[in-house]
C-alpha cells in the first residue's frame, strides 16, 4: 500500500496545543560549567531554545507525511538539575490537525543540540560517552478548543 498524508479536509480548525519534554543526562561538572556560561562553544541554554524553535516550524521537512501547519507559538522552557538539563517546548496553533509532532521534534532538536555543544566535556579518555544520554522524550499534555 502506498502511504499518504491523513485527509483533514474535513475537520473543524481549532486552537490546538501540545507540550512535550525530555532530559539529556550530563555530568555534574559539565552541569557546573552550563549554570557558570563558561562553555567554550557558546551558550546551550539559549541555543537549544532557539533550535527548538527552528525543529517546530521545520518538522514537515523531518517527519514523513506530516502537515505543515501556521505555528502560532512556540515556548521554549530549559532546566537545569543535579546531572541533566531538561527541554520542553509547548506549541500552538489554530489548525486541523494536532501540534503534537512539533513539540516532540523541538524537545528532541534542542537536545542534540545541547549534546553537540557540551560533548568535549561529557567524553571519557577514550572518546567514550559512558553516561550521556537522552531520555523520556515524550508529549506531556495535549488541549484541543479554547487555550
Amino acid at each position: 500500500m502506498a502511504p499518504t498524508q491523513v485527509d483533514i479536509s474535513g475537520k473543524a480548525t481549532v486552537y490546538r496545543e501540545a507540550t512535550a519534554t525530555g532530559r539529556i543526562k550530563l555530568s555534574r561538572d559539565t552541569i557546573k560549567i552550563l549554570k557558570n556560561k563558561k562553555l567554550p562553544k557558546g551558550d546551550p541554554v539559549s541555543t537549544a531554545s532557539t533550535m527548538a524553535i527552528l525543529g517546530a516550524k521545520l518538522t514537515p521537512s523531518l517527519i514523513a507525511l506530516c502537515h505543515q501547519l501556521k505555528i502560532e507559538k512556540t515556548e521554549p522552557k530549559i532546566t537545569l538539575g543535579p546531572g541533566w538539563l531538561e527541554v520542553s517546548v509547548t506549541v500552538g496553533a489554530h489548525e486541523k490537525t494536532g501540534v503534537e509532532m512539533e513539540a516532540l521534534t523541538a524537545v528532541t532538536i534542542g537536545l542534540l543540540n545541547v549534546w553537540d555543544m557540551v560533548k568535549a566535556l561529557e567524553k571519557d579518555a577514550n572518546g567514550q560517552y559512558l553516561h550521556t544520554a537522552i531520555e523520556s522524550i515524550r508529549v506531556v499534555q495535549k488541549l484541543k478548543g479554547k487555550p
